[in-house]
């Protein structure tokens, strides 16, 4: 049987690593051509084949509801950094591509963004980074099963 104290310890402290760290990572966004969110949504149309995703997988990926994420691709699509066309396998989906533009944008930004976060987490040791990836692996319910 789990520790009910331990466990209250245990998820406030990982709450509040992880809200200083986002804080923290969150600066790489000041300033640039690309909101947090549009990065989002790119980095997994970025890391899809052709650069481009369905739009329930853009969903699936983000931390916000179905209409935001909806919301955020057509801004995106307005400014010019995403196609989106139906999804010839899916009469009820969308396909979202990233434009040449978008590509620009967040291939630079993901460069820096990167050695930010390489930085933050270096205070963990490789074992230490593996085994923190490992147990928030373990911590996360996969989302058919929500």
């Amino acid at each position: 049987m789990t520790d009910r104290r331990l466990a209250v310890d245990a998820w406030e402290s990982l709450f509040r690593a992880q809200h200083e760290v986002f804080e923290e990572i969150s600066a790489d966004f000041e300033g640039t051509e690309l909101s947090q969110g549009e990065y989002d949504v790119l980095l997994t149309v970025m890391r899809s084949p052709g650069t481009t995703a369905r739009l329930r997988t853009v969903t699936a990926n983000m931390l916000i509801s179905q209409p935001s994420v909806s919301r955020l691709v057509e801004r995106m699509v307005a400014r010019g950094l995403l196609t989106k066309c139906p999804d010839p396998e899916d009469g009820r989906g969308a396909l979202v591509t990233a434009t040449e533009e978008a590509a620009d944008r967040f291939t630079a930004l993901a460069a820096r963004h990167g050695v930010t976060i390489a930085a933050r987490m270096s205070r963990l040791d490789d074992a230490e980074l593996a085994e923190l990836q490992r147990l928030t692996a373990k911590l996360r319910v996969p989302r058919d099963e929500r």
